[in-house]
């Protein structure tokens, strides 16, 4: 694979070219930068940025007023290659609060393991109804220990109104679900992201993650999809790597709360 070619189509075509990741957003293009707007359990952000060491001050300030404006929190989503190369201090120098990096991995999806092994009495339940959405945001809220009502609002969103962008999945060992993750399906694109996989505590270290990639692959290939593409923790990284993802870059959101 070559990593400058994926991750230049990578910038084009989910940066660059984004489109918004549910029913109730939007994405606009306005002045240097590409974000995303929507409402108070919407991801509201800069996606992409086309600025230099003249621009980028009054750019920053531009978006601060922008989203200001909403009452909305915002992320400003930072690349490592992203310019000017001091991008990073100037969003801090303004308000801006760094969330952990994280490292983007992309693989091909022919070369990606397919075979789903898990562990004995643990099952797959595809999600399709409120009922399971609640099992992943349970899941979510176990596994990271963060609230989980904008995932809950953007996935019942997409069931109901785009249910051909995201496939989720929850492990259930019994009537407990213990797993889940999701994978967003962008059209028009070469990139389907992996996103949201996580295990409760107890559950961990017994493949149920490396099963919930090879059942996301799955779908990938059958979509039609050429890459999987997603934003590993540290902790995913190396499981990830062991499967065939490629770190490309790191990105850095920046938080700005007013």
């Amino acid at each position: 694979m070559d990593r400058d070619a994926v991750l230049a189509l990578f910038d084009r075509q989910l940066r660059q070219g984004a489109r918004a990741d549910g029913p109730g957003a939007r994405v606009e293009r306005a002045g240097g930068v590409v974000r995303q707007t929507g409402a108070t359990d919407d991801w509201n952000g800069v996606l992409w940025s086309d600025l230099d060491q003249h621009t980028a001050d009054a750019e920053i300030a531009a978006q601060i007023r922008y989203f200001g404006g909403t009452g909305r929190a915002f992320e400003w989503k930072l690349y490592a290659y992203d310019r000017p190369g001091d991008l990073a201090g100037r969003l801090r120098a303004a308000g801006f609060v760094s969330e952990p990096a994280e490292t983007l991995m992309v693989a091909q999806v022919k070369d990606l393991p397919t075979e789903v092994e898990l562990p004995e009495g643990v099952r797959l339940c595809p999600v399709t109804d409120a009922a399971g959405v609640e099992q992943v945001a349970d899941v979510h809220e176990r596994a990271f220990g963060i609230d989980s009502t904008h995932l809950r609002h953007r996935l019942l969103s997409q069931l109901a109104e785009e249910p051909e962008t995201v496939v989720s999945v929850v492990a259930m060992a019994g009537d407990r679900p213990v797993s889940a993750a999701r994978m967003e399906l962008p059209p028009g694109t070469r990139f389907a992201g992996l996103w949201g996989g996580g295990t409760v505590p107890d559950w961990r270290g017994r493949g149920i993650y490396r099963a919930l990639v090879a059942f996301r692959v799955r779908i990938a290939a059958d979509r039609g999809y050429r890459y999987l593409q997603v934003d590993a923790s540290s902790q995913s990284r190396p499981i990830l790597q062991r499967l065939g993802f490629v770190p490309l870059t790191t990105t850095t959101p920046y938080v700005y709360k007013g």
